[in-house]
C-alpha cells in the first residue's frame, strides 16, 4: 500500500512469533528478509520495561512519547547506554535485564497518579532518544549498503510519530510510508492482502490515500430517527450547510463533536469521528484535556490543515506535501507557533494531518469555512471519545459521549445538535442496562483501619482494579434488571421517595459517564411490554 516499486521494510514491535522485528527489501510483490530481531532485543519491550518506572504500562507508550519533549535526555544518557549496544553492520543488542535494577537505584519511581517530576520527564526524553538512536543506526547502515532510498515502516513502534518525523527529515530516505494501522490491528489488513494475492486478485499497488472503511452513518432519515429518540435530552436542527454553522460555532469558542460518513480504520480520528476546536488559543488544549478527554494535561493535540496551505504553517520536506494519516511529527514554522497555541507542542512540533478536498470533502469544507472566518486553514482535531471508551462509531455512541462530556455542540451528518436540560420524566423514559463487560459484586472490604464491611461494587473488567464502589440501593436496583428495563419503572419500585430517586439518578449518571452502565432510548415496542418482562424481582444481573 506504499505505492513504492522498491523499498526497505522495517517492522518494529514488542514481540510475536518469537521475533520483535524484521528488516527486508520489498520489490514488486516480493519481500526478501535481510535480518530479524529476536524478542530479547525488542525495542518495544525496551520502551515498555522503562515506562513501568514512570507509572505507565502496556499501551501507554504513546503517552510517554508525548511527555518526552518536556525533558532533557542528557542527565540519563549514560544510564541508558547501559541498556543497549550498537554493533557493526547495523546490528544492536538490548539488555532488558539491566533496566529494572538500574532504574530502581537511579530514579524516584513514579506510581500511577503521582505528579511528574523533571526527573521523570528527563527519563522519557532519554528513552525516546535511545529508541531513535538505535533505529537510525539500523536504517542508515542498510540504506547505504542497499542504496534504497524509500522506507516502509510497520509494527506498533512505527506509531512513534516523533521517530517517523525525524527519519523523514533526516534525508536518509526520499520518502517514508507508514500504514495508518501499523500496530496489531494491521494484521487483519495484511492477511487480507496476502490472501487476495494468493488467489490471483492482487490489490492495486498504489499509495494508500484514505482509510474511511468503517460503518456509515446511514441515511439522513435513519440519523434523524436515532436523534429523535433522544429528544428529551437534545435539540436537533437540520441544516443544508453544516460546515459553515460548525465553523461559526468553533470560531466563537465552541468545542464540538463532528461525525460524518464512514468511520476510520486505525487508531486516529481523521475527520469523520473527531472532536474539533479552534487551534489558536493555548487554553483550548488544557480545556479539552480537562473537560472532555479527562487525560494528562501535557498531552498534545493534532492540527488538521488544508493540504494546499500546509507548507505555509509547517516545515515539510520537499518530497512530501501529503500527510493524511497523522503519523508524522513535523516542526511548526517558528513564525506560526504563537498563533497555533493549542496544537503546537512544547518543542515546537505538531503531529500533522493534511486534508484533501478529493479525499474528504465534508472535512475539507468545515476547515475551509473556518478559514473564511479566521484566516486560519487549520482545526484542532482529536478523537471523538472520552477517557474510558474507544472512538465513537455509531450515532448512539456520539450522542452518549456528547451527553456525558462538556462538549458544546455536536454535528452528525446534516444535523446540528445542542443539549437541553432534561426533566426527571425525560430521564425516566430511558432504558437502563448493563453492558456485557460489567458485573456486580458484594465483597468484604476495609472501610476503616479497624472495620470490615460488606460493600457493593460494579466492575468493568476481570479484577477488582476495575471496580467502582456503589450504594447498596443502586446495587439492588441493578440486580433487578434482566436485559433492559425502563428506568422510571424500576425507580418506582426501589425509590418512591423523590430525594432517593434524585440520589440514585445522579449515581447512575456518574456510572454512565464511566460506561459502567448503559442509558439509552427504549427500543421500539419495549415500552409496551409488561414490567415483569424487563425486571426480574429476584435477580437477573451478573453477580
Amino acid at each position: 500500500m506504499s505505492g513504492f516499486e522498491q523499498s526497505l521494510i522495517l517492522t518494529i514491535d514488542g514481540g510475536g512469533d518469537f521475533a520483535s522485528g524484521l528488516l527486508a527489501i520489498g520489490s514488486g510483490t516480493e519481500v526478501t528478509p535481510l535480518a530479524t530481531f529476536p524478542e530479547s532485543d525488542s525495542l518495544g519491550l525496551l520502551y515498555l520495561e522503562t515506562i513501568k518506572y514512570l507509572g505507565y504500562g502496556m499501551f501507554d507508550e504513546y503517552k510517554v512519547m508525548g511527555l518526552a519533549p518536556y525533558g532533557d535526555p542528557a542527565p540519563h544518557r549514560d544510564l541508558f547506554e547501559q541498556f543497549y549496544e550498537l554493533l557493526d553492520n547495523g546490528g544492536y543488542r538490548i539488555y532488558l535485564d539491566r533496566i529494572g535494577p538500574t532504574l530502581l537505584r537511579s530514579i524516584e519511581v513514579r506510581r500511577k497518579g503521582m505528579p511528574f517530576t523533571q526527573q521523570h520527564k528527563d527519563l522519557s526524553a532519554s528513552l525516546q532518544e535511545a529508541l531513535e538512536r538505535i533505529v537510525f543506526h539500523v536504517l542508515r547502515h542498510h540504506s547505504e549498503i542497499t542504496g534504497i532510498k524509500r522506507l516502509s515502516l510497520a509494527g506498533g513502534v512505527a506509531h512513534n510519530c516523533t521517530l517517523s518525523g525525524k527519519l523523514l527529515r533526516s534525508g536518509i530516505f526520499q520518502d517514508i510510508f507508514v500504514q495508518p494501522a501499523a500496530h496489531d490491528a494491521g494484521c487483519a489488513l495484511g492477511a487480507a492482502l496476502m490472501m487476495s494475492n494468493e488467489l490471483g486478485q492482487s490489490a492495486p499497488r498504489e499509495r494508500l490515500q484514505e482509510v474511511y472503511w468503517g460503518p456509515d452513518l446511514g441515511s439522513d432519515r435513519a440519523v434523524e430517527q436515532e436523534l429523535i429518540a433522544w429528544g428529551g435530552h437534545i435539540e436537533i436542527e437540520r441544516c443544508d450547510d453544516v460546515a459553515s454553522r460548525a465553523a461559526e460555532w468553533i470560531a466563537d469558542g465552541a468545542v464540538i463533536g463532528w461525525m460524518q460518513g464512514r468511520s476510520e480504520f486505525g487508531p486516529r480520528a481523521l475527520g469523520n469521528r473527531s472532536i474539533l476546536a479552534d487551534p489558536r488559543p493555548a487554553t483550548n488544549k488544557d480545556r479539552i484535556n480537562a473537560i472532555v478527554k479527562k487525560r494528562e494535561g501535557y498531552r498534545p493535540f493534532a492540527p488538521s490543515v488544508l493540504e494546499e496551505d500546509a507548507n505555509e504553517f509547517f516545515e515539510l520536506p520537499d518530497s512530501r506535501q501529503e500527510f493524511p494519516f497523522m503519523n508524522f511529527v513535523v516542526p511548526v514554522r517558528e513564525s506560526k507557533r504563537n498563533l497555533l497555541g493549542a496544537v503546537t507542542h512544547v518543542d515546537g512540533t505538531a503531529r500533522l494531518q493534511t486534508v484533501s478536498r478529493n479525499i474528504n470533502q465534508a472535512y475539507w469544507e468545515v476547515i475551509t469555512a473556518f478559514r473564511k472566518r479566521t484566516g486560519v486553514p487549520i482545526l484542532l482535531n482529536t478523537s471523538f471519545n472520552n477517557n474510558v471508551e474507544p472512538i465513537v462509531d455509531s450515532v448512539a455512541d456520539a450522542v452518549t459521549t456528547f451527553l456525558t462530556t462538556d462538549l458544546d455542540g455536536l454535528v452528525v451528518g446534516s444535523y446540528l445538535i445542542k443539549k437541553r436540560t432534561a426533566s426527571p420524566e425525560d430521564w425516566s423514559r430511558l432504558a437502563l442496562s448493563l453492558p456485557p463487560y460489567s458485573s456486580l459484586h458484594q465483597v468484604r472490604a476495609f472501610t476503616a483501619l479497624d472495620r470490615q464491611e460488606t460493600v457493593c461494587e460494579i466492575r468493568t473488567g476481570p479484577s477488582s482494579r476495575e471496580a467502582v464502589r456503589i450504594s447498596s440501593e443502586l446495587f439492588e436496583l441493578l440486580m433487578r434488571i434482566d436485559g433492559e428495563a425502563p428506568l422510571g419503572d424500576i425507580l418506582d419500585l426501589i425509590a418512591p421517595n423523590q430525594n432517593q430517586r434524585e440520589a440514585l439518578l445522579n449515581e447512575l449518571r456518574g456510572l454512565w459517564e464511566q460506561r459502567s452502565v448503559r442509558l439509552h432510548p427504549m427500543r421500539a415496542g419495549s415500552a409496551a411490554e409488561p414490567l415483569s418482562s424487563s425486571i426480574n424481582l429476584s435477580s437477573g444481573a451478573r453477580l
